[in-house]
């Protein structure tokens, strides 16, 4: 099978490049030898491809890169794989402006480092009955074995709570201050060696210190506002627009301060573009570098876009020769395609 790639994604953007590599190539690589799968197979089986280079990464890249449809954003929920269209409002468009600043996930340790944050928080949450000793009481009584808990959202959907009352758990269960892995260890009542050989991944093995309740506070609190952004959309209120905006910025907000997956550049890129006229705007992708997206009103798009073009891309040689497929306006659209020639 010859193949020729060409693509318009600047590459380690937060735009998802490398899982439209994974998604085409899987999607080609059918339509050569004659076979069939459905949209949710074939996302599924590109997420667990892609993991293959060492990323310890989610399934949502795949997924919308199968089930987009034109028109709509999408909520996506796993276990199963299922997707539900989200009518965003009139009136706003969405930005996209790269930071230039490139983070290759494969090629370092950050992501899988919150990664497996999550995970011992998670594992933590269910052990430390010490200090919440009804969360160890129900937990026991359900059945549940950090051993076999993997995700945060693993304990929320065992325990039959909601998400507010799941930040309430991380308050009284976690603290703020870095668990040492000896810490971890004596919580979870294993060694160092089944730490490192059991739970964290290959390029994880000599971290030291791990922010379980940031990590676990981000996690719970991103997953509340993705439910409220599509309740806003669902009831349409009159100042819907402005309290997107407002959850896009907590959001990014939480992002920086809590996950702690920012860099100064995107910190430089987020207050230039809420200064020219956006509504709300926030980081995408795994962070430390790659892109912004802002939701901007569609009466001054123009100039927004020529004001963050000075600002931002203008005043460096470097951005300004990488301008032209930097900062643009977005709707959602269709997903991967196979052209035949008629």
């Amino acid at each position: 099978m010859n193949c020729l790639l060409d693509g318009t994604i600047p590459p380690s953007s937060g735009l998802s490049s490398s899982s439209a590599l994974v998604c085409c190539a899987g999607l080609v690589t059918l339509r050569a030898n004659g076979k069939t799968l459905s949209k949710v197979e074939l996302a599924e089986i590109c997420t667990k491809s892609e993991r293959y280079i060492g990323t310890e990464g989610g399934g949502m890249d795949q997924s919308i890169s199968f089930l987009a449809e034109e028109g709509a954003a999408k909520l996506i929920k796993f276990s199963p794989l299922r997707a539900t269209d989200v009518r965003l409002p009139s009136g706003a468009a969405f930005v996209i402006a790269n930071s230039c600043v490139e983070m290759n996930k494969a090629a370092t340790s950050h992501y899988n480092i919150r990664v497996m944050e999550c995970r011992l928080a998670t594992k933590v949450i269910l052990e430390f009955h010490t200090v919440c000793r009804k969360l160890h009481l129900l937990s026991k009584s359900k059945g549940l074995d950090w051993e076999k808990m993997l995700r945060l959202h693993d304990v929320q959907i065992k325990l039959g709570v909601s998400l507010e009352e799941m930040l309430t758990i991380v308050e009284e269960v976690l603290h703020p201050e870095p668990y040492s892995a000896e810490e971890i260890c004596k919580c979870l009542g294993i060694s160092l060696e089944e730490l490192r050989s059991q739970i964290l991944s290959q390029n994880t093995q000599d971290v030291s210190t791990f922010k379980l309740y940031q990590r676990a506070k981000h996690v719970y609190s991103e997953a509340a506002r993705v439910l409220e952004f599509k309740k806003i959309c669902s009831e349409a209120p009159a100042n819907a627009l402005q309290l997107l905006g407002e959850l896009m910025n907590q959001s990014y907000i939480s992002c920086r301060e809590m996950y702690e997956c920012s860099c100064p550049e995107l910190d430089r890129l987020v207050d230039i573009c809420l200064q020219f006229g956006a509504i709300g705007s926030r980081l995408t992708g795994a962070g430390w570098g790659g892109c912004t997206v802002s939701m901007v009103p569609t009466d001054k798009l123009n100039a927004f876009l020529e004001d963050v073009r000075k600002a931002y891309y203008q005043s460096d040689v470097q951005r300004l020769a990488l301008e032209k497929n930097s900062l643009f306006a977005t709707k959602p659209g269709r997903g991967a395609l196979v052209f035949v020639e008629a």
